[in-house]
């Protein structure tokens, strides 16, 4: 019987992928009062060179270890506790102008100051962006009183907590909050998942997996024996690894929950 259920934060609960579309938008853009450019190029050529960027740093295989994506790279603060998220701290700012910079160079323009103006604009406009599926409180309303409910997210805990922090609505709902940057390893990682199992004190069929993300959520459920349920958006074709169940929408997930209660 269903005891417990585990959500994943980002493109399940939050809508990230838009929060980062709006604040690329809106920085690209600023950049047209200057020079006279096509700012969805831009967008194209930052989103290419932060990409090809992010892994030639030193800190990525921590980066890698805990989950902290290339676009959270580009507006995190990291304020956490140890040396690995001091490097981090230090590598961000060079990362994030490099990456402005080539990608004004892509269209011909040569101004570091702006590529430093850039690299401070996009995480102001990232704070001022904040999405949550329109379902996401309903849902969450529906759960909150029949279940135990815990946040398994992978990242900073400073950067998860300042977007909890922008979204207060959230953090209420939920027994437990995990966040890998603290626990020291992300999803997929079965250790991640047994210490998410021991906090709610419930067996592994009395838990099932909420997410969007294949390689992460459904990957660690899998491997631990838990149920998943994956929220497909984008009607994405998967051939990594198997979910339980599949839905296109966070409302979808409800008959999946009463089937097993």
């Amino acid at each position: 019987m269903l005891k417990a259920i585990i959500f994943d934060l980002d493109d399940t609960l939050l809508w990230d992928y838009k929060s980062v579309q709006e604040a690329f938008k809106s920085t690209c853009e600023k950049v047209v009062k200057k020079y006279n450019i096509d700012p969805e190029q831009l967008e194209k050529k930052v989103r290419q060179h932060a990409e090809a960027l992010y892994p030639t740093y030193e800190t990525y295989k921590f980066v890698s270890n805990i989950g902290i994506g290339t676009f959270e790279g580009m507006w995190g603060e990291f304020q956490d506790e140890g040396e690995d998220f001091k490097r981090l701290r230090e590598t961000a700012p060079k990362y994030r102008k490099q990456a402005w910079l080539q990608a004004l160079q892509d269209l011909d323009i040569e101004d570091e100051k702006l590529a430093e103006e850039l690299a401070i604009t996009f995480p102001e406009e990232r704070k001022k962006h904040v999405y949550l599926y329109e379902e996401t409180l309903e849902i969450l309303d529906l759960l909150k009183d029949k279940y135990q409910l815990l946040m398994l997210t992978n990242g900073s805990p400073h950067l998860q907590h300042t977007k909890l922090s922008l979204s207060p609505e959230l953090e209420p709902y939920f027994d437990h909050i995990v966040i890998s940057g603290d626990f020291g390893q992300g999803k997929p990682s079965v250790d991640i998942f047994n210490y998410a199992l021991s906090l709610l004190k419930v067996e592994k069929d009395e838990a099932i997996m909420v997410g969007d993300n294949p390689l992460t959520d459904i990957l660690g459920a899998s491997k631990i024996g838990i149920d998943s349920i994956w929220i497909n958006h984008h009607n994405r074709e998967l051939t990594e690894v198997t979910p339980t169940y599949e839905v296109g929408r966070l409302r979808e997930i409800m008959p999946i929950i009463k089937s097993l209660s």
